[in-house]
């Protein structure tokens, strides 16, 4: 059944899983209708979200703009199997998603086309360890709000990462870290904010002893190492962000070595520029994204191959077909996920 209620009248919805460390890991992707395909789009999700609801209205507007949108819940997240939003190995995450990425852009259609990561916070990092481990393999990037730092009001005290540091050999699963709620400090917009608390595929429980620490450690290597960034990339973050540290997107842009580079700090904006902000701010946001992306594919123009719609079934090969749900079966949908201690 096509999940179609996931996209609108201009954009086809498609989702599979893809076999991964003998998971099932959830993929879907959003394709323009009727149109020549300017670039793919590779979603980063961040910590406790998902790629089919909560980054829907990301995939269509991409989508309408002409990009082929590709997404992948990570372990334990959304859709995917695994312990519910527990990390044992943030480079597990990583080099999962290379896998399927790659599965996608090695496509005979694809392989000439303008490829992009794009990144929400803890998938901003993940884009960068993406770059990291495949230099140059990408067009650019779009980093929103990345985790290059985790804020201090949400970070858990020195003393108690210290603690947590010892508990994880013993106990990595525990959901005992106290955190401020991501979503109270994420999403500005009380409406917004509330429409996405009622997505049941978020996780809302506290973080896990491994998980945050996975999550620390990965945002504090990337810290350490913001010289090491060399592709294209766009870099967007809320001056009044309370998840992630703008002064670090910041020093990631200045100590970068990047040629083509690009940042813009939103004066009033929180940590969810796309989802959580009010319309005409999202609607800023997305502009200034596409105009980026749009500059950097049409530079790429030569290369761009034209795949259509109607190759759609194509890029079916990349994943196992599994069958497809609309978004009234989530309320109703069984996860693997195991949430024992």
């Amino acid at each position: 059944m096509e999940a179609q209620v996931l996209a609108d009248k201009n954009v086809h919805y498609e989702e599979d899983y893809f076999e991964r460390r003998g998971l099932k890991l959830f993929t879907c992707r959003w394709l323009p209708v009727h149109k020549t395909i300017k670039g793919l789009i590779f979603l980063c999700h961040g910590y406790a979200m998902e790629c089919s609801v909560f980054m829907r209205a990301t995939g269509i507007r991409f989508a309408q703009a002409g990009y082929a949108v590709f997404g992948i819940d990570q372990e334990g997240h959304g859709k995917s199997e695994g312990r519910r939003c527990y990390v044992e190995s943030f480079q597990a995450l990583v080099d999962d998603s290379i896998a399927f990425f790659k599965s996608i852009r090695d496509l005979e259609e694809n392989q000439n086309m303008p490829h992009f990561l794009y990144g929400e916070s803890m998938g901003g990092a993940i884009a960068l360890h993406i770059h990291r481990k495949e230099p140059v393999e990408w067009t650019g990037a779009v980093l929103q709000a990345p985790m290059c730092k985790i804020s201090e009001s949400v970070k858990p005290p020195s003393i108690v990462t210290s603690i947590l540091t010892k508990l994880a050999g013993y106990i990595p699963t525990w959901k005992i870290v106290p955190a401020a709620n991501i979503i109270d400090n994420a999403f500005k917009d009380p409406i917004k904010r509330e429409e996405i608390r009622a997505n049941p595929l978020i996780y809302q429980g506290r973080p896990r002893v491994k998980t945050a620490l996975e999550m620390v450690r990965a945002s504090e290597d990337l810290e350490n190492r913001l010289d090491e960034v060399v592709l294209p990339f766009l870099l967007l973050h809320g001056e009044e962000d309370r998840v992630t540290d703008p002064d670090v997107s910041r020093a990631l842009f200045q100590a970068s070595k990047s040629s083509d580079k690009e940042f813009k700090l939103y004066p009033g904006m929180w940590h969810g520029l796309t989802a959580g902000e009010p319309d005409d701010n999202i609607e800023l946001v997305f502009k200034d994204i596409i105009l980026w992306l749009d500059k950097r594919t049409c530079s790429s123009a030569g290369r761009s191959s034209p795949l259509r719609h109607a190759d759609v079934s194509a890029l079916q090969s990349a994943t196992s077909s599994s069958k497809q749900q609309s978004e009234s079966d989530i309320d109703t949908q069984t996860h693997k996920f195991t949430d024992e201690i």
